[in-house]
């Protein structure tokens, strides 16, 4: 009897034969709507139980003009006794409501410094400057265990992975937390006498990706969505390559549907996504073969002319190439 010792070789067999309860599989609108209106629920309960709403309390706490901008750092609270730090651009020369984008930072030390244009060394993945520059009021904040939230304790293991070890014991996801903070930011942004609460957006990077993708399934006020280096399948970059953390996964998951399925649920709004094609993070023909079950679904959504690829050369980046025309096709521009 030839008998398995191996832990992956049994994810990998499992990843290969799995195939999730809620995988798309419809042609046609009535279709569609049918399998939205069954998973999406059962995709939001994976995230636990959310954090409840408080008083934001916010504070300005800086304000300076720097690339043909206003600038601001802001503190508010997203929880009792938790509390969080943003960037707020704006361009300086607009008048009346703008639309508006938050900035969703990857797993990157420099957290929102990074989005925002603000960590030297990764200027060419600040998109959050380069939408304010381009018209759009942009928001950014730290993801829980980033930035000024890395309490910076654990030497060499991943914070991500730790929280969601604490968070499930609270019968939360890590995840469902930093959602909650996120739509914190867009309850800030809504606030703003500047901000045109009708035309939010949401945009992100690799883990952003991940954070861009869930919060226009949790926020039905972000109406349009570019989604950057986050097209993967759940058993190669999940089981197979263990290429992801513990704040970007609910328990699960992946026995209702795959990656493709959670972003097509995102279904008629318009949806950007880009892919790198030397990314090294997510290769190439599985981030295409996961944009394709996409496209499938937003097929039978009636809402292809909504879904829009940005195949660039390049790698796990920012490629940059349509995020602006996107966003004011579906946002409108400043003014």
């Amino acid at each position: 009897m030839n008998r398995n010792f191996s832990i992956n070789r049994y994810f990998d067999r499992i990843g290969a034969t799995h195939r999730p309860r809620y995988r798309f599989a419809g042609t046609t609108q009535q279709q569609f709507e049918a399998w939205q209106s069954q998973l999406l629920p059962k995709v939001l309960a994976t995230l636990g139980r959310m954090p409840p709403k408080v008083s934001l309390n916010p504070q300005i706490e800086k304000e300076w003009r720097q690339d043909g901008l206003i600038k601001q750092r802001i503190v508010f609270d997203v929880e009792e006794d938790l509390s969080v730090a943003a960037l707020l651009f704006r361009p300086d020369n607009a008048r009346g409501r703008l639309p508006a984008i938050l900035a969703c930072h990857g797993h990157s030390p420099g957290a929102k410094h990074s989005s925002m244009g603000l960590e030297p060394g990764e200027m060419h993945n600040a998109y959050g400057l380069r939408m304010a520059q381009a018209g759009f009021v942009t928001i950014g904040i730290d993801w829980r265990g980033f930035g000024e939230r890395n309490d910076n304790y654990s030497g060499q293991r991943d914070l991500c992975n730790l929280h969601y070890l604490r968070a499930s014991i609270l019968g939360m996801t890590v995840l469902g937390m930093d959602l909650h903070d996120g739509m914190c930011a867009i309850d800030y942004l809504c606030q703003q006498e500047f901000v045109d609460p009708q035309r939010i957006g949401v945009m992100g990077l690799s883990f952003g990706g991940t954070m861009a993708t869930w919060l226009a399934l949790c926020d039905r006020r972000i109406r349009a969505v570019n989604v950057i280096c986050y097209s993967v399948l759940f058993a190669e970059y999940g089981l197979h390559e263990i290429n992801f953390c513990g704040s970007q996964i609910t328990p699960g998951i992946f026995e209702l549907c795959d990656v493709p399925d959670v972003q097509g649920l995102i279904a008629p709004r318009p949806l950007l996504i880009e892919i790198g094609t030397q990314d090294r993070c997510f290769n190439l023909d599985m981030s295409m073969r996961a944009f394709g079950e996409v496209q499938k679904i937003y097929a039978a959504a009636g809402a292809r002319d909504r879904l829009e690829l940005d195949c660039f050369q390049g790698n796990h980046r920012w490629g940059g190439n349509k995020s602006v025309e996107f966003f004011r096709r579906w946002l409108g521009q400043a003014g």
